[in-house]
């Protein structure tokens, strides 16, 4: 048998090639297709929800109203001379500074001291619980709390509650004298229409006055005693005889006497000589004046309002509102993030900073706080971003009078587009600068991601 004159094959030769090189494999092919495979219906939708709107929007920021008329830049020359762009502006500067560091801080707080609590996780799930409400419920929600009337706003009735259960003041509003009883009314002040000398009398008889501001101690009004050499006396009584009936003028039965109300004897120089105030029947006197003439008045302050409400809902007042209500949602979100973070702390390093005589301020300030500081940051850069985008609470909580004071640039961009505007180019502007002044945090955020996973 002849051996056949085949010559081995090599191992280079095997894998192909000229020369010895190896010949290029497909398996790398069959890899990037299987990526493809996989990535593709991400980047087509990627695209379709993100990259074509982005572009498109740019577009059509340079296309007039209608979008039918290229426009170029003016769109953005209008957006940056509109007085509403610039409020929306100042407005947004002032959620970032105030808002997220509210939160953050809250947060912080709340994660730290809620750790030494017994019940911590039921008081955390209560301060967490306003995430589990939509932005238009708490915005509903603020609104009816903000009111100013109180028997509608709850924050404004606790506020007069408390006023009115510190002051001793009783009030009538709406008081006014009884016509030809010589009597007159000036900027809320009720006088004797002539002076009069001491040992005289001047009665009050007023109408004008809710039943349910008369106080219960309150007694049937009776008629002055007769006032001295060096008095003025009288009666300041309700005039009014429930059913009808009586003398206009004159102390009838069942006509109630106004107790607490301060009554002054104004001399001829305009000084206050002397006062007094009624009884539970109405009744005043005035003692030690001097001889002279005196004009018996009612000081204005006797028939204000009272305690009111404060308008929560002004122009002045709105964004305060508003900050508060994402703070009360955010506040929570904050605390579980940063009480996460607490939880995977190595506290050793804590027990070892007390063990050496640290307090806890110094174990919070320099090992607690340091520590946290990752979590910290993205807590914080989550809650600017956010609140660059604010709509929900600005849009619902102030009402007409105060929107424009509480504008946003994401309001302003529904507005100009969808809200009676009608002008999506400037719209699209304004939309183009809402995303320019995202995208910095954004490349912020993204750049600590990939840093966090180098380490």
């Amino acid at each position: 048998m002849t051996q056949s004159a085949v010559a081995p094959v090599t191992v280079d030769q095997r894998r192909g090639g000229q020369g010895g090189r190896p010949r290029r494999s497909t398996i790398g092919w069959r890899k990037f297709g299987t990526i493809l495979i996989f990535l593709l219906p991400a980047a087509i939708l990627l695209g379709a929800l993100v990259v074509y709107p982005i572009v498109y929007t740019a577009i059509r920021s340079l296309f007039g109203a209608s979008g039918g008329e290229f426009v170029g830049w003016e769109n953005y020359v209008t957006m940056f001379t509109n007085d509403s762009t610039f409020t929306a502006i100042r407005n947004n500067v002032i959620w970032v500074v105030v808002a997220p560091i509210a939160c953050t801080t809250l947060g912080l707080v709340f994660a730290v001291l809620l750790e030494r609590i017994r019940w911590s996780t039921a008081l955390k799930l209560i301060i967490f619980m306003p995430m589990a409400i939509s932005m238009l419920a708490a915005g509903v929600i603020f609104r009816g709390m903000f009111e100013e009337n109180p028997n509608t706003g709850v924050v404004n009735a606790v506020i007069v509650g408390v006023q009115d259960a510190f002051s001793a003041d009783t009030a009538y509003p709406g008081a006014r004298p009884r016509e030809e009883v010589g009597l007159i009314a000036d900027r809320g002040t009720i006088a004797g229409e002539a002076a009069i000398s001491p040992g005289s009398e001047q009665n009050f008889p007023l109408i004008g006055i809710r039943a349910d501001d008369v106080p219960d101690s309150a007694a049937q009004a009776e008629p002055a005693e007769s006032p001295g050499s060096d008095q003025l006396a009288g009666t300041v009584w309700l005039d009014v005889v429930r059913g009808g009936g009586g003398t206009n003028g004159e102390i009838d039965d069942t006509e109630s006497g106004l107790p607490g109300i301060q009554v002054d004897a104004v001399a001829e120089d305009g000084s206050v000589a002397g006062t007094a105030q009624t009884d539970d029947s109405g009744r005043y006197l005035i003692e030690g004046l001097p001889s002279g003439s005196y004009t018996v008045a009612l000081p204005a302050s006797n028939f204000d309002e009272g305690a009111q409400g404060v308008a929560w809902l002004s122009p002045a007042l709105i964004n305060v509102v508003v900050i508060l209500s994402y703070i009360w949602i955010w506040a929570g979100f904050s605390m579980v993030m940063i009480a996460a973070g607490l939880s995977a702390m190595d506290r050793s390093l804590q027990e070892a900073a007390r063990m050496d005589g640290a307090n806890e301020w110094q174990v919070f300030s320099r090992i607690t706080a340091p520590l946290l500081s990752p979590v910290l940051v993205v807590v914080f850069v989550t809650l600017i971003i956010n609140v660059l985008k604010i709509f929900d609470l600005v849009y619902v909580i102030p009402p007409g009078v105060s929107k424009p004071a509480a504008n946003v640039i994401a309001v302003e961009m529904w507005t100009v587009s969808f809200g009676g505007g009608n002008d999506q180019g400037l719209g699209s502007a304004l939309a183009i600068l809402l995303l320019v002044l995202v995208l910095p945090t954004m490349i912020i955020n993204a750049r600590r991601f990939r840093e966090e996973r180098k380490r």
